[in-house]
């Protein structure tokens, strides 16, 4: 049955694949975002009487109550993403947009009766973790930025929610997302991989060995609609690692099959501490295939070939624009 679904941040990189997945599925659309990064991503929405586009800021409490009138959903994406982003913003800036905009849009969807909030949090979350530990949704929260804080700051805030009002909060924790979507980005660690590689035939590495974890834009889209498509026994107050056990890896794996696409790319290899975000982590994903039925498709090969074929095609032709950026390189 189709839903009346209201998402935040939607003209951004997993909101506008989302958009596109939702709309798939014959679901009414109402994207809430302020367009900060340009709104290209959903020209090809606008001629669907189900897609409805609120431009506003997400602390708007007024406009976002009447924009989530006859919801059955929120999904809010909209936030600073990211360590760099968060710092160059500072911590006001961050708190205000992560943590009170989530207040705000909770708000207004408690006031219009929405029955479902979805939030995008993070696997930065967990920051370090033990060597050769697993990471599951019941480890300890170990927080090695002001991004980090932020998310773990709006999760607290909604699951104390869960117990006192209508709207069932479910909480997400994403993997480092990859991959093409209708508003691209090569800010993100797959990604700006294989956009150095591509232009500058060079990749610097460091935490070449630390474990990270990945998950593809699409298969976020559909982890998203598999919760919002579960019954509240299922979701409601739970938190959920997004990802897959196969797509826990090390940069080093990213330049051998960066390696099988430009041989000739050459690697330099550095010691860097950004004082934050030195996190490296092995995450199960279980509980998800468990109760969503969620399973991630996409491998990183997959991804990479399709980001290759962006670039070498030119169908992409200005990767290097701050447009397909949140935030400048931290490292050139």
């Amino acid at each position: 049955m189709s839903k009346s679904i209201v998402v935040t941040g939607g003209a951004g990189y997993i909101g506008s694949s989302l958009v596109s997945a939702l709309l798939d599925q014959g679901n009414r659309v109402t994207v809430v975002d302020d367009l900060s990064f340009g709104g290209e991503s959903l020209l090809a929405f606008q001629r669907f009487e189900r897609f409805r586009l609120v431009k506003v800021d997400i602390c708007s409490t007024r406009v976002l109550h009447q924009a989530m009138q006859g919801a059955d959903g929120v999904v809010h994406l909209a936030a600073l993403v990211g360590f760099p982003a968060c710092q160059r913003a500072g911590r006001e800036a961050t708190w205000r947009v992560n943590v009170e905009g989530t207040r705000c849009v909770h708000e207004a969807a408690a006031r219009a009766g929405v029955s479902r909030f979805v939030y995008a949090s993070s696997y930065s979350n967990y920051g370090h973790a033990e060597r050769d530990s697993i990471v599951t949704e019941e480890s300890p929260l170990f927080p090695q930025s002001l991004y980090a804080e932020s998310k773990i700051a709006a999760e607290r805030f909604l699951l104390d929610q869960a117990s006192h009002d209508y709207v069932i909060p479910v909480c997400l924790r994403l993997a480092t997302v990859f991959g093409v979507s209708p508003r691209t980005r090569f800010d993100l660690m797959v990604n700006q991989f294989v956009l150095d590689a591509f232009a500058k035939r060079r990749l610097i590495l460091y935490q070449q060995d630390f474990k990270r974890s990945f998950v593809h834009v699409s298969d976020v889209a559909r982890a998203i609609s598999c919760v919002l498509d579960a019954t509240d026994d299922q979701v409601g107050g739970h938190v959920f690692n997004i990802g897959s056990e196969k797509l826990n890896t090390t940069k080093s794996h990213l330049v051998r099959i960066l390696k099988s696409h430009w041989p000739d790319v050459t690697v330099e290899l550095r010691e860097v501490d950004f004082g934050s975000d030195m996190r490296s982590l092995h995450v199960s994903f279980e509980k998800a295939r468990r109760v969503l039925g969620f399973e991630a498709q996409m491998s990183l090969e997959e991804g990479i070939s399709e980001l290759c074929w962006a670039l070498e095609s030119r169908v992409i032709q200005e990767p290097q624009s701050d447009r397909y950026r949140n935030h400048p390189p931290i490292l050139v």
